[in-house]
């Protein structure tokens, strides 16, 4: 009898794919691949400070699990300049091990100018790319780079060769439309299609929003009329990293016999960074300092400003707040705020436009004309791109769970892809890419917020803000209890400080309702030496707290402090 031949087939180890942020927000977009023992990572970026986050500065991606296989890590790609995909970059450069950077030039200048802010930051190690070149990381990566049109100069998607197949990212991307309306530069896209792609991950930040994208040369003719309607000085408004608006708009200014100021750091210095790199072609004597616009008459001046958003420090706000050294607004000012909302900034915009209106100029924004187009691919262009590169698999990427929802929905109608075949993931949470198929992980790995306050990364945790919130929202209450070392007893009446809770002089009932539990809590504490301050402290802080809430509704911090005299 012949045996039977067992055939052995070599199972193929799946690539793992896992992001640290951009999945469950707008921002802290930053994701990795790996393969046995090598990691590619794209984009560390930043993401602005919440409601449910008082104080911070910054979250930024939790970059524990890379940390630990820094060794691994082969290079960091970064798509393209906007702080929410590189401004993480000088917190995390040294834990990463300092990887050589793959960018593009202008967002080289943008990282560096930044990195001047950060002495103790290495170094970092740039390998500069550009659109058609191929670059090979280490023995199973390699990324092939592709133009892509966004609201900064030199946007860059990827095509990544992997040993499953190929995977595309294309960054953060719209369509580009000439003066008819139709769109340019499709054919970079049925390029990439005709390579047999086997996942495709598409920005979902404009997966709700229906149609196509706002043509910038619709923007340009609705800022010219406004310009030209003006009768004095004009102040326009949008993000410092929106270089092509900026230099359209300086343009438009030097058309019309206007001089350009600029108020705001960031954005002086992404204009300088564009008038280096040839980006910007600005008239010798358009742009003049600041300081100086009270030399020219209002109607040939234009002032640029940073903090459209509502950020507490930007030039904007301080306008708003008339905290501005240089510009006080007249009525016969023309406000224009050429830029969306941010989702999460509605409320500290509305203030900004309200506080600006008092004020008495004339604003516009984006909802009353169209003085803005988004970065981000609409529905419409979303579907024209997945038609294009017919990807197997489908992984919507940067967005909340809503609009990635939607994006996976789309994929399903325009490819009759089936859900399995466009997976829904989360920040921290690993999927493989098998050859066939994509598979949802249960491994979790680290993903909370690192929250940047002051100097101190890391250090606000959640205990921290949680403390932070209770303040915020019920006040506190301090009770200063002096007690006799040798007996344990009272010594004279508890002190009660209150802030943000209750005004005493109208509250002298209450705190005398307090200090007598307080007599009581005490009173019932068997004598021991050494004293238990620890003990009192938290009797103190539960059974006060809890009588507190049942005469107020209301939980402030309760801080015990025990002297021992």
């Amino acid at each position: 009898m012949t045996p039977k031949t067992r055939i052995i087939t070599r199972r193929e180890e799946p690539v793992r794919f896992a992001a640290l942020g951009g999945l469950e927000e707008i921002g802290r977009n930053m994701m990795f691949f790996e393969y046995k023992n090598e990691t590619i990572i794209i984009d560390a970026g930043l993401q602005f400070p919440e409601e449910e986050t008082p104080g911070i500065d910054y979250i930024i991606p939790n970059v524990t699990y890379l940390e630990e296989r820094k060794k691994n890590i082969k290079g960091l790609i970064i798509t393209h300049g906007h702080y929410d995909h590189i401004g993480a970059i000088p917190y995390i450069l040294d834990k990463l091990g300092n990887p050589p950077i793959y960018a593009t030039e202008i967002t080289r200048e943008i990282i560096l100018k930044r990195q001047e802010d950060f002495p103790n930051s290495p170094k970092p190690i740039f390998i500069m790319v550009k659109s058609g070149e191929i670059h090979k990381f280490g023995q199973y990566f390699t990324a092939e780079f592709f133009d892509v049109i966004h609201n900064i100069p030199e946007g860059i998607g990827i095509i990544l060769h992997t040993p499953i197949g190929k995977i595309v990212n294309p960054g953060e991307f719209k369509f580009d439309y000439d003066h008819d309306g139709k769109p340019r530069g499709l054919d970079i896209w049925k390029r990439v299609g005709e390579q047999g792609i086997h996942t495709l991950m598409l920005d979902s930040t404009g997966a709700e929003t229906p149609g196509w994208s706002l043509s910038e040369r619709v923007v340009e003719r609705e800022l010219e009329k406004l310009f030209k309607a003006a009768p004095g000085r004009i102040l326009t408004a949008t993000f410092s990293s929106l270089l092509d608006r900026l230099a359209e708009i300086i343009k438009i200014a030097e058309k019309l016999g206007r001089k350009v100021a600029i108020s705001g750091f960031s954005m002086k210095s992404n204009i300088q960074i564009a008038q280096n790199l040839g980006y910007m072609k600005i008239q010798k004597g358009t742009l003049i300092p600041l300081e100086e616009i009270h030399k020219y008459r209002d109607e040939k001046l234009l002032i640029l400003c940073t903090g459209a958003q509502g950020e507490p420090n930007a030039s904007l706000m301080r306008i708003a707040n008339r905290e501005h050294r240089h510009i006080k607004l007249k009525p016969a000012d023309t406000l224009i705020l050429s830029s969306s909302i941010v989702p999460g900034n509605e409320r500290s915009v509305q203030i900004l436009k309200d506080n600006l209106a008092r004020q008495g100029p004339t604003i516009y924004h984006f909802k009353m004309l169209d003085i803005h187009s988004s970065g981000h691919a609409p529905q419409e262009e979303l579907k024209t791109v997945m038609k294009l590169i017919k990807p197997k698999f489908f992984l919507p990427i940067h967005g909340y769970y809503f609009m990635r929802m939607r994006n996976a929905k789309h994929a399903q109608e325009m490819l009759g892809l089936k859900p399995e075949e466009t997976i829904l993931t989360d920040n921290g949470r690993m999927v493989e890419f098998h050859p066939n198929h994509l598979r949802l992980t249960s491994e979790q790995i680290p993903a909370y917020y690192v929250m940047v306050d002051g100097l101190g990364v890391g250090d606000v945790g959640e205990v921290v803000l949680r403390d932070r919130r209770a303040l915020a929202q019920e006040g506190m209450v301090v009770i200063i209890t002096t007690l006799g070392r040798q007996n344990g007893r009272i010594l004279k009446n508890p002190d009660i400080i209150s802030r943000g809770f209750i005004y005493l002089k109208e509250s002298q009932q209450l705190l005398e309702d307090v200090r007598r539990r307080i007599r009581g809590i005490i009173s019932r504490i068997p004598f021991r030496q050494p004293l238990d301050a620890d003990y009192a402290k938290t009797l103190i802080r539960d059974q006060i707290g809890q009588f507190l809430y049942n005469k107020t509704k209301r939980r402030p911090m309760i801080l015990p402090v025990i002297i021992e005299i």
